[in-house]
């Protein structure tokens, strides 16, 4: 059985639509699914919904999260109450065609473990193009993840991988894609052209963007502490120059270096703001994994799932 996550947010008639496709394509290829709807914090009636096609259907299973927490966190609590020996997250905007699913299920029958979906191109917009290029090449270039051309945010999994997640990954100040990537596995690539007429608006505000390439970046890469202490080694040389032409120029009198008389106020007001700088930024990127650290020592859950 194929256990499908739908990622509901605002959702409302969608849901129903989403199903009833989902339910064609798939009875048509006889492969067996579970629908999981995890509503995140939907303040309409998307639940309401969710709820009445449980009710009408016995291969549908409705959730509510106690707050909007973002689908990546809406992810790991769908993986947490699915039943099938494979799971894949859907959106409901239907970008990504729902024959797809059943391509990777097929790629999934013949042994492969995780399988990444990912847009051959990008039509969002010279700006959200730019900006979501940008952030993958950053995350290839200096973290331990190598996403496809493009970036991903979904996958097709093995159950082995959805209790790896489920037993062994906090989900807290990290996103899905970031830890299923993480786990090897040999992940296949699965290309896919977006579905056109589709234009459902991104519910991904500026913030949470933000957010999430924080998460994202601090939880795969130690590249900033590393150009910290490269920094530090450098500048602790550098400073050793330093001492070194200034105590020359103190104690054999020569005061005037190149032409230039050298009273040492301009130099010392310079050296100084530079390095308090350097150690104001250098503090903040140490305070970002320090309080990553101390949200995963209060071992908080990164999700809730409302009682019905």
């Amino acid at each position: 059985m194929l256990s499908l996550i739908l990622l509901s947010y605002y959702s409302g008639d969608r849901i129903v639509k989403a199903y009833q496709k989902l339910s064609e394509i798939l009875g048509n290829e006889k492969i067996p699914f579970e629908l999981i709807i995890i509503d995140d914090g939907s303040k309409d009636n998307s639940y309401e919904i969710a709820l009445k096609l449980e009710k009408d259907y016995s291969n549908v299973i409705a959730y509510q999260l106690s707050k909007n927490y973002t689908s990546h966190y809406a992810i790991f609590a769908g993986l947490s109450v699915c039943n099938g020996l494979c799971a894949m997250p859907i959106v409901d905007d239907e970008q990504q065609p729902y024959q797809s699913v059943v391509e990777m299920y097929r790629l999934w029958q013949n042994g492969e473990k995780i399988i990444i979906p990912y847009r051959v191109k990008r039509n969002d917009g010279f700006l959200n193009n730019f900006f979501a290029n940008t952030y993958y090449k950053i995350i290839n270039e200096l973290s331990d993840l190598k996403f496809p051309e493009g970036g991903a945010d979904l996958f097709f999994i093995d159950r082995e991988v959805v209790d790896i997640l489920n037993s062994r990954i906090h989900a807290i100040n990290t996103s899905s894609i970031t830890e299923v990537l993480r786990l090897g596995y040999n992940p296949h690539f699965y290309a896919y052209e977006r579905v056109k007429g589709t234009n459902a608006k991104s519910r991904w505000t500026l913030k949470k963007k933000i957010r999430l390439f924080k998460d994202t970046f601090f939880s795969s890469s130690t590249w900033p502490v590393k150009v910290i202490t490269f920094l530090g080694l450098f500048f602790s040389l550098f400073s050793i120059l330093i001492i070194v032409f200034y105590t020359y120029i103190r104690f054999l009198g020569n005061t005037s270096f190149w032409g230039e008389n050298m009273p040492g106020w301009t130099s010392t007001v310079v050296i100084i703001s530079f390095f308090s700088g350097l150690i104001l930024f250098s503090l903040g990127i140490i305070a970002e994994y320090i309080w990553r650290i101390y949200e995963e020592v209060k071992n908080r859950p990164g999700y809730l799932i409302k009682k019905k």
